[in-house]
């Protein structure tokens, strides 16, 4: 077969997506010698990906995500390649292109929490969006010929708001964590770290985006109360300055909410230290497809805490102590059980490092090339 890999999101320019994408087109070249792949990537990404195997070639596909030049353009350079099958590891397949693909679908956030959206936009403007969003994804679900997404409770979400859609034509393919620690030998004892992010142990550690559905606010509502009794435990935030941070830091400020640190944007050789020397992680978010971040604090030996959310259980079956996350008091004994209770956190560590071995990139992209075949 000729197969397209829509990989405009490679590598770090596309974060979680990106991630994914570049674990799917390196797995493939080690184990694919027979059918050919053309791989897209934009200007910035262009040089990021270097073909390990002959039968992989990329293409300059410069067209931005989410605008009229993606939906015009991307079709014309498809249909000049001739392609059986294309993937598209995200929701935006043009609307003009009718040959045969598949789609990855993470999750259904900009379904479920429709306010998570740049601040500024228009509100007319912005429904618009969310009405165009709606449409196009639709349409894709409707026209591709198998579906893939990242856990049965992602499948089931997708299976319940699209119910036209045929339970066998979605496919559940889990991702995985990366060996962070085996990355980044070379940070064991920096204590200096912390001193660059006015970081002071004991702390509980936070790592991602602020955007709504990840309840910060409801987790910065629970801190507030532990934090008026417990005088020495830090809440640490990590995460690239935006919208959403600046207004946290507000609501910190504005409620004089104590030992709370927005450390920012941290390189990843900072950040395993970071992991390793937090006593607790916690992962509030109120919806996921997969989550990642609980797994990466996982593979270093921190004990997670997380809510009690349908994907989470999932992921993390009985390697994580829940709570409700819509539930400032039961986010709040939570802390305090893990903070307190040394033979809890070491059965969680144990878990957690058996948890991480059961999900691999190779056996997801074994399963995503099964699904090539059936489409």
């Amino acid at each position: 077969m000729r197969i397209g890999i829509d990989a405009r999101f490679y590598g770090s320019v596309g974060k979680g997506l990106g991630r994914y994408v570049q674990k799917l087109i390196e797995n493939l070249e080690k184990i694919d010698k027979e059918n050919q792949y053309f791989i897209f990537l934009r200007k910035e990404n262009f040089n990021e990906f270097v073909p390990k195997n002959k039968n992989f070639k990329k293409v300059l596909a410069d067209y931005r995500w989410y605008t009229f030049s993606e939906q015009i353009n991307m079709p014309r350079i498809l249909y000049r390649h001739k392609l059986d099958l294309v993937h598209f590891p995200h929701f935006n397949v043009p609307v003009f292109y009718r040959k045969k693909f598949i789609i990855t679908i993470h999750d259904l956030i900009l379904l479920h929490f429709p306010t998570l959206r740049a601040t500024g936009l228009n509100p007319v403007f912005y429904g618009c969006k969310y009405l165009a969003y709606k449409l196009v994804i639709g349409s894709a679900i409707r026209r591709s010929k198998k579906v893939i997404t990242v856990s049965n409770f992602s499948k089931e979400d997708i299976l319940r708001n699209y119910s036209f859609l045929k339970q066998e034509k979605v496919g559940v393919t889990y991702e995985a964590c990366d060996s962070l620690a085996d990355e980044n030998k070379e940070i064991e004892n920096r204590e200096d770290v912390l001193k660059k992010y006015d970081i002071i142990k004991p702390y509980l550690l936070y790592v991602g985006n602020a955007y709504p559905h990840k309840n910060l606010e409801g987790l910065l509502e629970a801190w507030k109360i532990f934090a008026e009794k417990e005088l020495e435990t830090r809440l640490v935030l990590v995460g690239k300055e935006d919208y959403f941070y600046r207004r946290l830091k507000e609501k910190i400020k504005d409620e004089k909410i104590a030992r709370v640190v927005l450390a920012g944007f941290v390189k990843d050789a900072d950040l395993i230290y970071i992991y390793r020397q937090a006593s607790v992680y916690i992962f509030p978010s109120l919806y996921e497809g997969f989550g990642l971040p609980p797994l990466e604090a996982m593979s270093l030996g921190v004990p997670v805490i997380s809510n009690s959310h349908g994907c989470m259980r999932e992921v993390l079956g009985e390697a994580a102590y829940y709570f409700n996350g819509q539930d400032k008091n039961s986010i709040k004994e939570a802390i305090e059980k893990l903070l307190r209770d040394s033979v809890l956190r070491a059965r969680l560590i144990s878990r957690g490092h058996e948890k991480v071995r059961e999900y691999s990139w190779a056996k997801m992209v074994d399963q995503t090339l099964e699904i090539y075949k059936q489409a």
